[in-house]
Order: structure tokens, then sequence, then C-alpha cells
């Protein structure tokens, strides 16, 4: 099964599905021509971007995506800095060194094909490529579909996609199986464990707590590193719209050069600010977290960041009991839904996060499991139905925002669930299974195509 870990990839931004996907898609091309002994074949390759990816591809930054995935790169390893100018070598050359070994023909204005008024029937984030031989015969194609999260599915993987969503992860046989909330919890109560407890028995099973532990504080190193980074940054953010950056001038405001005499008031500004902090980076093509995607890249960073910051005592132990614990709840919307703000809007990036954050926080200050998922249920609750509307198809107005109200919401629901003992009217696998039916009763134009909401109503200047 999926592990928990998984809802987390280190990569850049701006966009786990529009970004990360698509640039892993494209190096997964290349080296399933690689694995095939066809590389050598190859002088000419192709791609074909539909549906949401092509409408928002541009401020998303897909197209650069694409392309640099084709050339052999990586979006945990690449180096940032170097995805503008890898493009305009191959644009002024007319060739990429596919899988990073072989050069090969592209010429990215007419190799790069852009539908916009096309979608692939299997998902909004569908992807083509296609390679040739010196005869223009064709020697490999394959489809591709970026379902949220930096996860990506071949053709034959979505056919059967709740099986295969996990396919990028050795599936085992573990001692606590789970796919909804209610076997999560039934394990927990019927042996005595906490979320995190019972995701790291689970986990035994293929590799020791160590390299756990060593993953886990991994990604919260580099979310808070994505943090400090953020708070210091300045200047206008990529894309065209002109977006200062505000962290750096809202964090100086709050701490007054003093983080203990901060107010609790002003402690959940300055979650706010961490998220912030954390979308800005994301929206300059920095190093981020996808968490569970990189539109929401800051709300659970912020959450995290707030709770180290402000509570005493806080070991790594506690830090990755959050992560474990946000993790399991990212896993049951993979299962149970979407993380997808191209298939059901921005409730499945924005509301899984906050879902996510509300009860990981709940956790590590103390809650037990029936008030960790009411948390949880909580915080999607009132995030169902959100649209995703960015405008010019950038992930600045209005995510960037959205994120740091999503942490703040996260935190004062932590803490109502923490008063209370009795479940909730409604379940988490209820609140779950609602956002999945909204999502697809909402018009394709609220869900990230840029065609509709804030992303038509308000002027880009």
């Amino acid at each position: 099964m999926l592990s928990p870990l998984d809802m987390f990839a280190i990569g850049i931004g701006p966009s786990s599905s529009h970004t990360v996907g698509p640039m892993k898609a494209g190096l997964e091309f290349a080296l399933k021509l690689e694995r095939a002994g066809l590389l050598e074949q190859v002088v000419h390759v192709q791609a074909h971007l539909y549906g949401s990816l092509a409408l928002t591809g541009a401020g998303h930054g897909t197209f650069l995506a694409v392309v640099n995935g084709l050339a052999g790169q990586h979006p945990k390893t690449i180096d940032p800095d170097t995805i503008y100018s890898r493009v305009d070598e191959i644009k002024s050359s007319g060739q990429l060194k596919l899988g990073g070994k072989k050069f090969v023909r592209f010429d990215y204005d007419k190799d790069l094909f852009i539908h916009k008024d096309q979608f692939l029937p299997e998902h909004a984030n569908g992807m083509r490529f296609s390679a040739f031989d010196q005869n223009g015969k064709l020697v490999m194609e394959e489809e591709y579909f970026s379902i949220g999260g930096g996860f990506i599915l071949d053709k034959q993987q979505i056919v059967n996609r709740k099986d295969n969503e996990g396919a990028c992860s050795e599936r085992v046989n573990v001692p606590y199986p789970f796919t909804s909330a209610k076997e999560l919890l039934e394990h927990c109560g019927a042996h005595n464990l906490t979320i995190a407890e019972l995701v790291l028995a689970n986990e035994a099973v293929t590799r020791s707590r160590d390299e756990v532990y060593a993953e886990a504080m991994e990604i919260a190193n580099v979310m808070h590193y994505s943090t400090l980074r953020g708070l210091k940054q300045e200047g206008i953010l990529p894309g065209g719209l002109n977006v200062k950056r505000r962290a750096p001038h809202l964090y100086q405001k709050l701490i007054d050069k003093d983080l203990n005499l901060v107010s609790e008031q002003d402690r959940r500004l300055l979650a706010m600010t961490y998220a912030i902090a954390v979308n800005e980076e994301n929206a300059a093509f920095s190093r981020v977290v996808t968490a569970p995607t990189n539109g929401s890249a800051g709300t659970i960073p912020g959450v995290l960041e707030y709770y180290r910051n402000f509570y005493l005592g806080v070991s790594d132990d506690n830090i990755v009991e959050f992560i474990l614990t946000a993790g399991a709840i990212g896993n049951l919307y993979k299962y149970g839904a979407s993380i997808s703000a191209a298939e059901v809007g921005c409730q499945g990036e924005i509301g899984v996060a906050c879902s996510m954050a509300a009860g990981a926080l709940t956790a590590v200050l103390g809650g037990n499991v029936l008030q960790v998922e009411k948390a949880a249920e909580i915080a999607m609750e009132h995030c169902l139905g959100m649209t995703c509307d960015p405008i010019e198809g950038l992930v600045q107005i209005p995510c960037i925002e959205r994120n740091g109200v999503a942490a703040s919401k996260a935190i004062d629901i932590a803490k109502l669930a923490l008063l209370e003992d009795e479940a909730g009217k409604v379940s988490l696998d209820a609140v779950i299974h609602t956002m999945m039916e909204t999502g697809r009763d909402m018009s394709n134009r609220y869900k990230e195509t840029a065609l509709a909401g804030l992303a038509v109503n308000v002027v880009a200047c």
C-alpha cells in the first residue's frame, strides 16, 4: 500500500500536478526508452499536453518541467537555478539530451503541442510523449497522467486507478492495512496504537525505524528550510503579475525583534506568515515539499513551524509523529477521493492540507485518535467546494494567501478538537466522500483551468 510518507515529495515549485508530475513523466518516458533498449534508435521526440496542463501550463511551469524531465532531470535533484537556462539552451540548439544520455531533435516551438481545447478522457492532466527514429517511424509512444501531489500514472495504471496509485511504492502485506478512516481507527483502537505508531509498524515491514525517522526528518527539515528562506527573500515573484513577496515584511512586523514576546493572536498570524513564506518560495520555482501538493505546500510547514517555535520540549520524536500522522490522513484522501485541483478543485489541495495539518497538530498536542479524526473532519468540512481559480494560471493569487488562512484555521480547529471527547455527527470518511462528489459536480471551469472565478474577474496588472 501507499506509504504515508509518499504524501510528501521534496521537489520544486510551483505545482505538484503541473510541474513536479510532468517533469517526472518526461523523465519516466526517457527511462522507459532506455530500459527497453530503444534509446539509441531515437533521433526526435515530441510532447503533447492536454486539458488543465495546457490551459494553465504556462503559469505553472509545465512546459519548462516537461522539457527538463525529457532532458533527464528529476524534481528532487534538479538545481532550481538551471530550469530556465536549460530550456533556453534547448530552444537555441533545437535539441535536447534525452534522459541526460543522448542528444535528439526537439524544436520547442514545433515539438511541444499545447492542446487547450482537448482533454484526455482518463484525467484532466494528460500528456503524450512520442519518440521517432531517423526514418520518422514511431519508436514508442506513451500517455501519462499527473493525478496530484506529484504522482503520475501511465495509461495502463490509470485504468485501475485506486489499485495502482501506489505503483511507485513497493506493495507488501502490512500488519495494519487501511484505505478508510474507519479501518484506520479500528486498527488503532483494537491494538491501542496512535496513528503514528500504526504507520511505524507498517513501515517496519520494509525498512528500519531509523530509516523511517530519517526520511520524516528530511521532509520536516526541508519544510523548515523553505520557511526560513521564504522569510528572508524579497522582491517580485516571476510570472508577470508583479506580485511582491510579503512574508519578510509581515514577519518583521510581527516578531518585534523577540519571538518570545509574541502574543497568542500574533502567533497564529505568524503561522499564516510561515505558510505564505513557503508558498512564495513555491511560486519562485524554489525547493519545497509537496504537502500534499505544491499549491498547498505552505499550510503544513506553517503549522509545524508554529508548533516548533511556540511549544516547549518539541523533539524529533514529536516532529516525526506530526509528519506520520499528517501523511496517514493524506492517504485517506488519496484513496477515497483526490488531491488534484484539476479533478476536484482547491478543496483537494488546500482542504486536504488543512485537514492533514489539523489532525497532525491535534496528535502532537496530546489528542487521542478520536480527536485527531474530528480535527481532520472539521477542517475539510469547512473547505468543501473551494474552487481552483488562479489568476493567469499562476500559483500566486489566491493560492499563497489561502495557505496562510488554512494554517491559522488548522491551529484553531486542533485546539477545538482537543476540548471535545465525543465523535462528531459527520465522520471523516463521510466528508472525504462528500468532497469527491462535490468535485465531480463542480464545473471544469473551476478546476485549475483559469477559466472562471478570480481568474477572470480580477484584472491582471
